[in-house]
């Protein structure tokens, strides 16, 4: 009698021949899906660019969100500061936060001459307890006009073989743990004899002496704020500084291990934007996600005369500056946002992140709205509100007796969110591995609106426990919400994320223990 429910010694010889071949496939398929995954770990990923994104559906898209304007933060009206100061640099120190810019004056006098010589430039210094309430203190470093009683910080003067011009400053907390105590504070300035960028550093911020004898960077313009940072995830330091591509403001980037030695140089390129005049560009790491680089550079546009121009605030000093050069006089910029991976390639935002905003006195102009370098977390205004961030932008710049910066604050990660209407929009994420046994969302819905997840194979599969009916509606609006079910089967396992929105907006994710 044929045995019909079992294989025969044949079937199952070749059988066995077959699964020999298959299994070590099946293996190198499955470790193909985990090289090909993208490994997150636990890090805090952000939606500023498509690094994760393998589809968007329905009517989901990436939304740009916009700085909230709030106070003037610091008037530059002492005598040794005045119009033109700016090129702030803001980071936190411990319980303190610190800011440094260009102190300088300049003016325009009929019948259209550019006055610039009220005084040298300077690079100045103030502090906050809250990153909302700022000082200027009395350091008694550098004598002007006879007394010592102001907050300069650097003067020009020799730095070795060059002349430093400290009007251009980019200063930072050095965090590579290998800097020496009298250089835990860094900076760059720029060199005008010869032309280039001169680094200094300082024990306490305070007290500053260059590191070389002359220029580390000798290409390119200069004629922006140039910086360099630590960067902590790779390990070296990395600058950026202004140059010129076929007449275009644009921008160059170098790495350097001492910050002395910095090569190869490489030119800044975009997945999709248009070659346009960009005149600083405020790159740094994003403290709450390292790994990404985020820069806020500012257009700068040559619009020329036309109706639209002359009916835009204080026509009458727009006018005389324009006689000294047109661009002075009909010249807006104002601040976008990009992001990176790598430091050289960008995402840039082809739409404006900071607008010049609703025309009043000191607005509309040249150097307006050129951000600070670089972003804090400062405490919400709403009591029992999470952290939020505060970026500061000029005002005033060349109109009247002093500039002034103004402070902007935006929700904690907050540039950009997958939103989608009430009428409903997907995201389905590239493959990824993570690590952790939950998964957290930075989220905003509306009372009606929500969020469901769904965790997939490679194959848009979803792992059993894990389907879409089993994740019960999500709603709120949260910087960091848990979400309540454990993921600590699928770590280390390629995955993919579903979302399912409906008049929500989704900035982050982050898996965690």
């Amino acid at each position: 009698m044929k045995n019909s429910s079992c294989f025969s010694r044949r079937d199952f010889l070749k059988q066995s021949a077959t699964a020999a071949l298959v299994l070590p496939l099946v293996a190198r398929v499955q470790a193909s899906e985990r090289t090909t995954a993208i490994d997150i770990g636990s890090r805090r990923e952000l939606f500023v660019d498509d690094f994760l994104i393998e589809k968007l559906a329905g009517k989901a898209e990436l939304r740009l969100h916009h700085p909230v304007s709030q106070e003037i933060a610091l008037v530059h009206d002492a005598p040794w500061e005045g119009t033109g100061s700016g090129y702030h640099s803001i980071f936190k120190d411990g319980n303190l936060y610190r800011m440094y810019y260009k102190a300088w004056h300049l003016d325009v006098q009929p019948p259209g001459k550019v006055r610039t010589d009220a005084h040298p430039l300077f690079c100045c210094y103030a502090e906050s307890d809250d990153g909302i309430h700022w000082r200027k203190p009395e350091l008694g470093l550098h004598e002007f006009n006879g007394s010592k009683k102001n907050n300069i910080v650097m003067v020009p003067g020799k730095a070795g073989s060059a002349v430093a011009d400290p009007g251009h400053p980019a200063v930072f907390k050095d965090e590579n743990p290998n800097a020496p105590p009298d250089a835990r504070y860094k900076a760059i300035i720029r060199s005008s004899k010869p032309r280039g960028l001169l680094t200094f550093k300082s024990p306490d911020g305070i007290h500053w002496s260059p590191m070389s004898d002359g220029p580390v960077i000798i290409e390119g313009a200069f004629d922006s704020q140039n910086l360099a940072f630590w960067d902590p995830m790779r390990r070296e330091y990395r600058a950026y500084w202004r140059i010129f591509t076929n007449k275009v403001r644009a921008i160059r980037t170098a790495t350097s291990k001492d910050f002395l030695k910095w090569g190869p140089h490489a030119d800044l390129t975009y997945v999709d934007s248009p070659s346009e005049h960009l005149y600083t560009n405020q790159i740094k790491p994003y403290h709450r996600a390292p790994h990404i680089f985020i820069g806020f550079p500012a257009r700068y546009v040559e619009r020329g005369w036309s109706d639209s121009m002359r009916a835009l605030p204080e026509l009458e000093h727009r006018e005389l500056r324009a006689k000294a050069s047109l661009r002075y006089g009909t010249a807006i910029t104002e601040g976008l946002l990009m992001a990176s991976r790598d430091g050289v390639k960008f995402k840039r935002w082809n739409d404006a992140f900071l607008r010049p905003g609703i025309e009043r006195p000191g607005t509309w102009n040249y150097g307006h709205q050129y951000i600070g370098w670089h972003i804090v977390e400062t405490k919400s205004a709403l009591e029992g509100a999470p952290n939020e961030l505060s970026l500061y932008a000029s005002e005033s710049y060349w109109t009247g007796t002093s500039s002034e910066l103004r402070r902007y604050t935006l929700r904690l990660d907050g540039f950009v969110s997958v939103n989608a209407p009430m009428t409903g929009g997907e995201l389905i994420t590239k493959p990824l591995t993570f690590t952790g046994s939950k998964l957290t969302l930075n989220f905003a819905t509306s009372a009606a609106g929500e969020i469901r997840v769904e965790i997939q194979d490679v194959d848009g599969k979803p792992f059993p426990g894990f389907a879409l009916d089993d994740c019960k509606p999500i709603f709120g609006d949260s910087v960091e919400r848990a979400l309540p079910f454990d993921v600590s089967s699928l770590a280390g396992k390629p995955v993919r994320l579903r979302f399912v929105l409906k008049d929500a907006d989704l900035y982050a994710i982050r898996f965690v223990e």
